[in-house]
């Protein structure tokens, strides 16, 4: 009977001790995570009003028709080039939109999705990655430089896909009072996900260290990453960008720089892969809801990613031969 009790006992002061430590996790992840969700809001939000306007007064459309003959030269149509440049300062959601409204074969529009999946939300998404320590104008480069070789190089190998993407979604002309109504809309509810998030995400960052689960996850990461050309201490960063993107990932990836668990210069080589490769679940599906093919959206970004670190790994080695010299 004592043996019962002092056993319940021992469980009882687990659970507790379990539950304080959820608790502590969750009261200090708080903070940070609405201090970041702020700090991500106060961009995002002008930057979609920008665009809002650009593309209600029909700029965007004529930007999009000065590249019209570069676009041919990938074979595509010439609309192609108003979807890249939404892409470039909007997200993934407005692309789908304004690829499923087109009616394209399947074929270019792989090719087209692959070039807005690495180039699309440059703003907010370099912001991300210069706050983690890499050079705006070289993200800026790389990824419009990748962007534009995924292009080049699927044009090239991308057999015939049959079918046309179902021209699903109208475009309706409405007035301004409308268009700002649910331009204005979709901003909070962006905002309301962006803060969510971003707190999910850190409490389960505290929760995974507190229990070394972290430990656990880079060390079963290790070999992958060392085909990558990443460091073990990027793995985290590595895990949440290619599963929820950089711009609500970007919490926990400041964080490992700001508190010294990820150093500058590993955090510079973790975003030459994840500004080219990242979100490699949920954007692929948003095109799967339009009827391409999945693979093809994935493996080209990847293949791409590992070229771009291997890539500066190579420039820093060079680097450090000439100083030394």
């Amino acid at each position: 009977m004592f043996t019962f009790a002092f056993t319940t006992s021992n469980i009882d002061c687990l659970n507790t001790t379990i539950i304080t430590r959820l608790k502590t996790c969750v009261l200090s992840a708080i903070p940070k995570a609405l201090k970041t969700a702020w700090w991500l809001i106060k961009i995002t939000v002008p930057v979609t009003f920008i665009v809002f306007l650009l593309n209600f007064t029909g700029i965007l459309h004529i930007v999009s028709g000065w590249l019209n003959p570069f676009f041919s030269l990938l074979g595509l149509p010439g609309e192609s080039a108003f979807v890249l440049i939404t892409s470039v300062f909007a997200n993934v959601y407005s692309v789908v939109a304004v690829i499923s409204t087109l009616g394209m074969p399947v074929r270019e529009a792989v090719i087209l999705a692959v070039m807005c999946l690495i180039s699309h939300g440059f703003l907010i998404e370099t912001a991300v990655l210069r706050k983690t320590g890499s050079s705006v104008i070289r993200m800026l480069l790389l990824r419009l430089s990748a962007s534009l070789v995924a292009g080049v190089l699927l044009n090239l190998i991308l057999p015939e896909l049959p079918g046309y993407v179902n021209a699903s979604v109208a475009i309706e002309e409405t007035s301004f009072v409308n268009s700002f109504i649910n331009w204005g809309t979709s901003m909070f509810f962006l905002c309301l996900k962006i803060m969510i998030l971003i707190s999910s995400l850190l409490i389960l960052q505290r929760i995974l260290e507190e229990f070394g689960i972290i430990r656990l996850l880079s060390f079963l990461l290790k070999p992958l990453l060392k085909v990558f050309g990443l460091p073990e201490s990027t793995s985290l960063s590595w895990l949440v960008a290619n599963i929820v993107g950089l711009a609500y990932g970007s919490a926990i990836m400041m964080e490992q720089v700001e508190e010294g668990r990820l150093s500058r210069a590993d955090a510079d080589l973790v975003n030459h892969h994840v500004a080219v490769s990242h979100s490699q679940l949920e954007d692929p599906l948003l095109f799967l809801a339009i009827g391409l093919p999945m693979h093809w959206l994935m493996w080209p970004r990847l293949l791409l990613a590992i070229a771009a670190v291997w890539l500066r790994r190579a420039e820093l080695s060079i680097r450090n031969r000439h100083s030394k010299s």
